[in-house]
């Protein structure tokens, strides 16, 4: 998977939303960058939060109502509370998590809290190059070797893929992904949108200048729609993700203003059998 080098003056998306949920592994170029992120949009740690009980619910859906056994979560960011594999475990023990990032800290973090929990691990890998990361050993373990049964699996790519730049296509890195699936697998997306466009390039120069270029952008909602092309999106559709089976009134209430996390739940389809 080759190494990879850490600059703690420069901020990392993963560090600064760990800022957002008031975590501790974020350093002083973080909270900068995550400060004069909130003087152009001052409702992000709502939105920060949104997104982390929408994971909670997506992921305890996909283990509870869809009986999904082994998840891959991209870009899976730094441990905080109510992790995949702990909402997942704690609906069936022997559930099977591998989450993928290349941020050093993460990676750091991850293995020191995944050592004692063989049916999880984290490993090094970039959601742009999908092959490298189904080549992993702890994705072959973990993940992969339940393509011949029945038990379905999941690949979660929440708040991540507006990192990617649009010449790296980031619809196309979901279909490399759910290629290596098979079909009644389940892929899960949230996507940063905004319907204002001074805000969208408001952030986003902020955004690649904090993270020297590594980031892409915030996107339209019909452009990530199109993300989910040739997926069969399950209920209630792609929805500002506060929206999605909501479980509390409260948190509803609780709504970034100035853009919002985008997106669902969609499962690759089941061919249709043709009777005679």
């Amino acid at each position: 998977m080759g190494q990879y080098r850490v600059d703690l003056s420069v901020p990392s998306p993963a560090r600064m939303y760990d800022w957002f949920l008031d975590g501790a592994f974020n350093y002083e170029a973080d909270r900068a960058a995550c400060e004069e992120l909130l003087k152009r949009a001052p409702t992000t740690r709502a939105l920060a939060r949104n997104n982390r009980w929408f994971l909670e619910r997506v992921v305890h859906a996909l283990a509870d109502e869809y009986g999904v056994r082994s998840f891959l979560d991209f870009g899976s960011g730094l441990p905080t509370q109510n992790n995949v594999h702990q909402v997942a475990q704690a609906v069936t023990p022997d559930a099977r998590v591998v989450y993928v990032d290349n941020d050093p800290v993460v990676l750091g973090h991850g293995r020191s809290l995944l050592d004692a929990n063989a049916n999880t691990a984290i490993v090094a890998g970039d959601m742009r190059n999908p092959g490298s990361v189904f080549a992993a050993p702890e994705v072959k373990r973990l993940f992969t070797n339940d393509q011949s049964t029945s038990v379905p699996r999941a690949a979660l790519f929440i708040s991540v893929l507006h990192c990617v730049k649009d010449v790296e296509d980031p619809a196309g890195i979901v279909r490399q992904v759910t290629s290596r699936l098979s079909p009644g697998d389940y892929v899960a997306i949230c996507h940063l949108v905004s319907d204002n466009r001074d805000l969208r390039d408001s952030v986003t120069d902020l955004m690649q200048q904090e993270t020297r270029g590594n980031w892409g952008r915030v996107r339209e909602r019909h452009e990530v729609e199109a993300i989910f092309e040739g997926l069969k999106v399950l209920g209630p559709g792609l929805v500002d993700v506060t929206d999605w089976r909501p479980d509390s009134e409260l948190r509803q209430h609780q709504r970034s203003v100035e853009w919002l996390e985008y997106g669902g739940l969609a499962q690759i389809p089941v061919p249709e059998t043709v009777s005679h």
